[in-house]
């Protein structure tokens, strides 16, 4: 599975990756740190909308949620990046409908397995608690695309970037996440005029509204639908 290295990317994906997280305009600190550490993981798929390898990226979504979330003191940002071939682009309406159903295909994997929604987070995605739940560990989802609004968001093909949810309550634990939160409003503000009225500050707003990039309404309903285990 190749990781991008800043300094001497494996693949052309890698390369396209580390030079976009790398460009002065890409607000995000913590890619930044994580591309420099060289921990982030490119898993490649085909076409956006066409059924994807889902158990083999819940595999490696089960080996980083297991890397991050065993006991120990803090470790460094890790980031796996489900990237998919540059294909037909999509306005944004149709780029989130696609995400929720890739997100709903790795959900009923964790069903028909009895896997339980992850610990500590809520299932309801309209919970401020709520994360994503992968192989039973917490995720907060990014997509970026060809049709986003805004260049932060903008990526040449269709990309999923998964974080570890205890990843962020490491950095509110030490007194990083505010600091790194600022710094990424500045420079969403610096490139765009304006900050990007969906971020919201970690377990405070409901992060499922966030995933897709899409600015949504404060009636938006998400599509997935969490299955009893």
């Amino acid at each position: 599975m190749p990781s991008v290295d800043a300094n001497a990317p494996e693949t052309p994906i890698a390369a396209d990756i580390a030079a976009f997280i790398r460009s002065r305009d890409f607000p995000c600190v913590g890619a930044k740190s994580a591309l420099g550490l060289g921990n982030i993981e490119v898993f490649e798929s085909g076409e956006f909308r066409s059924p994807a390898r889902y158990s083999g990226v819940r595999e490696r979504l089960a080996s980083l949620g297991a890397c991050v979330d065993a006991p120990g003191g803090p470790r460094p940002l890790r980031t796996f990046l489900w990237a998919f071939t540059a294909g037909e682009v999509l306005e944004e309406r149709a780029f989130e409908d696609t995400l929720w159903q890739h997100l709903q295909a790795l959900h009923d994997l964790d069903a028909t397995d009895g896997c339980a929604w992850a610990g500590g987070v809520s299932s309801d995605p309209a919970s401020a608690k709520f994360s994503m739940s992968i192989a039973g560990h917490a995720f907060f989802v990014v997509g970026l695309h060809p049709g986003a609004s805004r260049e932060a968001r903008g990526f040449s093909r269709p990309l999923l970037a998964f974080n570890a949810h205890v990843q962020f309550e490491q950095l509110r634990a030490d007194g990083r996440y505010d600091l790194m939160r600022d710094i990424i409003r500045e420079r969403d503000r610096a490139a765009h005029g304006d900050i990007n009225p969906m971020l919201g500050r970690h377990g405070n707003r409901a992060q499922a509204p966030q995933f897709s990039g899409r600015n949504v309404s404060a009636n938006w309903q998400c599509p997935l639908k969490v299955k009893a285990v």
